[in-house]
């Protein structure tokens, strides 16, 4: 029953062909980040970024305030649509852009680093090391867990976590 902003859908959307944020980072890394028909080719532009941390500034300088304005405009039009129904900003790199305070309650999906990183090479094919590499950008996953105000523990099987999600829903008095 919760409305859902995923940061990381929205992220992709910034950077359809024709939306500005695109035209930016293709000003900025140049055409070598741009697919044949216009769209932007994130191996390439992942290259560029990823182990340079100057690079990734620069393209998060572009990405971050685009991504903010859209999830912004989808949470307050949900707000209007459902006012004070509970709305999910999922945001990976919440902490880490010192967006927290913005929120009035804070989940953090849990899973040890370990797991993390099989997860994460498995859904995108990735070695240890680039693994390494995208989640040592993050906050240390222990240090998010410490911050929350609620965890939910993704480490076991997916009905374990769909029962911890019940379990909050009902604590919230949403169900």
């Amino acid at each position: 029953g919760a409305k859902i902003v995923d940061a990381d859908q929205v992220a992709r959307e910034v950077v359809l062909p024709g939306e500005p944020a695109l035209a930016q980072i293709t000003a900025v890394f140049g055409q070598a980040v741009l697919n044949e028909d216009g769209t932007m080719n994130r191996g390439e532009l992942g290259k560029i970024v990823f182990g340079n941390r100057e690079k990734l500034d620069e393209l998060e300088g572009i990405l971050h305030p685009a991504i903010r304005a859209t999830m912004w405009s989808r949470m307050n039009a949900f707000e209007l649509e459902n006012p004070g129904g509970l709305i999910v900003a999922d945001i990976p790199l919440l902490y880490e852009t010192g967006q927290a305070s913005l929120y009035r309650g804070i989940i953090v999906v849990y899973i040890p680093r370990h797991l993390q990183m099989e997860r994460l090479m498995a859904r995108n094919s990735m070695t240890a090391e680039q693994a390494e590499q995208r989640i040592g950008l993050q906050m240390d996953i222990e240090e998010k867990r410490k911050l929350a105000d609620f965890v939910i523990d993704n480490s076991g099987s997916l009905e374990n976590t769909e029962a911890q999600i019940e379990q909050f829903w009902r604590e919230q008095g949403l169900s």
